[in-house]
């Protein structure tokens, strides 16, 4: 990946204060054919970004070349007047009155964020979210103080306006910024794209083991692609990368979601993106969906209070399940014994969701996972039960969670039957990487679940199809790149 640095001047600065290559906006806007394609990310240090500038130009053409560049035009726009930026003031303000807050040192009422970092420590994550807002190289904040601090003006602040000591620190900044956390060994094959991982390192139960993220960029180094993990703090170095795999569990809630909004209006492939996200994650949606595309499902009864438990217990009977909308790895799903558990846990779950699910109660020794991309088969697994559990997972027991074995098998070696039905689960979602759930019954094939964020460890679910796995995986977003022209 290359990085170019424009300037307005070729005096602004130096060849040798930067490994990167300087050009003039001049050369930049007149020379379009040394520069176009994928591969290239700009970053936009113009003396002057007002609109119809040379600066302006230098940003709105760089998107037209197929590079990345900050600060976009957009950015451009919506910090030219107070008015196109007011609506970000309020999350702004909070952050930095919680920043400011047993401030022991002497901070002036303005503050110059340079890649989302400044001098001041205790101001880090203020600077953080507003690189988030507005992803510019440097950025200067006025302030009022007072009893609290209150943000009077953001705006751009050109290179060539910068003080010496200013520079110096600028420049210090934009290394740590264009340089990687990690990688593994050099490849052979020269890197054509990168791909970010985010991860979560204190996760107990994360989807993907960082040994098996290793193995992946291995095989995906052989074929041109960087993987490099980040995580939830990273969220302004995104635009770094050319494509997004989430690795930590999604939920609409948590800073997943935000990533993958962040990846789509980028324009980088992600998984998961946050449709698939607000699909899978909640229940009742996935239930309307397959049963509208006629995929078979147990038989199921939505519950909004306590009226609806006779036409519950009447269709479904006992054992059932009773499910929380939005939950994952089994947590929120109960198996029901009666009628007076099941009226105590609708009581209890009904304060924090307006919906419950509840469905028959089909036991089986274990369920089918099929892995799904781009519409095809990825693996098949069969997830045996917990001891003595009626779930995969048993999350009552003390300690670290008790899982059933895993058992892997070709493509060849599963009922197609199963495989046509998790691919038509999944495409009621979208084209991207899913975990159909699927149980085979006396009465036939149901599908349980569509996950968004499905598991895919090393000697787990590749232990049948070995390395194709990763490499259909790699070659996923490789096509999705080259289809956007990158």
């Amino acid at each position: 990946m290359t990085w170019i640095l424009i300037t307005g001047r070729e005096k602004d600065l130096a060849q040798s204060s930067t490994p990167h290559k300087v050009l003039t906006t001049k050369d930049y806007l007149r020379c379009p054919e040394l520069f176009q394609g994928a591969g290239y990310k700009v970053i936009n240090l113009s003396n002057r970004y007002d609109y119809q500038s040379r600066g302006y130009y230098a940003s709105l053409l760089a998107s037209s070349r197929g590079h990345k560049v900050i600060p976009s035009v957009e950015t451009l726009i919506d910090l030219s007047a107070k008015k196109l930026y007011e609506n970000a003031l309020p999350e702004l303000d909070k952050a930095l009155q919680q920043d400011w807050k047993g401030q022991s040192q002497d901070i002036p009422n303005t503050l110059h964020v340079y890649f989302g970092m400044t001098e001041y420590e205790g101001l880090t994550r203020f600077a953080r979210l507003l690189y988030d807002w507005f992803r510019a190289p440097a950025l200067v904040v006025h302030w009022e103080l007072g009893a609290h601090a209150r943000i009077k003006k953001i705006s751009l602040l050109p290179f060539s306006r910068m003080k010496p000591a200013e520079r110096d620190r600028f420049l210090a900044c934009l290394e740590r910024f264009t340089s990687k956390q990690w990688r593994d060994s050099p490849s052979k094959v020269p890197a054509r794209y990168s791909i970010a991982v985010l991860v979560d390192p204190d996760e107990a139960l994360p989807p993907t083991s960082v040994s098996s993220l290793k193995h992946w960029a291995q095989i995906a180094a052989g074929m041109g692609v960087e993987v490099e993990p980040i995580g939830k703090k990273d969220l302004s170095r995104l635009a770094n990368y050319d494509a997004l795999f989430i690795r930590t569990t999604t939920a609409i809630s948590n800073p997943t979601y935000r990533f993958a909004r962040r990846a789509e209006q980028e324009g980088m492939p992600v998984i998961d993106d946050s449709l698939s996200m607000i699909r899978c994650t909640n229940k009742v949606f996935l239930n309307e969906q397959l049963t509208a595309h006629k995929v078979p499902v147990p038989p199921t009864v939505m519950i909004g209070g306590l009226e609806d438990l006779n036409g519950a217990v009447e269709q479904l009977g006992f054992p059932l399940v009773l499910k929380i909308p939005d939950s994952a790895f089994s947590r929120g799903v109960k198996k029901v014994e009666d009628r007076q558990q099941l009226e105590t846990l609708v009581k209890s779950w009904l304060e924090d969701s307006d919906l419950l699910i509840a469905q028959k109660f089909m036991p089986t020794a274990f369920d089918w996972r099929v892995g799904v991309l781009g519409g095809e088969p990825l693996f098949a697994v069969q997830y045996v039960m917990a001891k003595k559990h009626w779930q995969i997972i048993n999350h009552d027991k003390a300690g670290k969670p008790d899982e059933g074995v895993v058992r892997s098998f070709k493509m060849e070696e599963v009922n197609p039957e199963v495989l046509d039905v998790a691919v038509r689960a999944a495409n009621c979602i979208g084209h991207g990487f899913y975990g159909v759930d699927l149980k085979e019954t006396p009465s036939g094939i149901v599908v349980i679940e569509v996950n968004d964020n499905p598991n895919l460890d090393h000697l787990y679910e590749d232990r049948a199809e070995k390395n194709t796995v990763w490499v259909r995986l790699t070659q996923w977003f490789i096509d999705q790149l080259e289809a956007q022209g990158r």
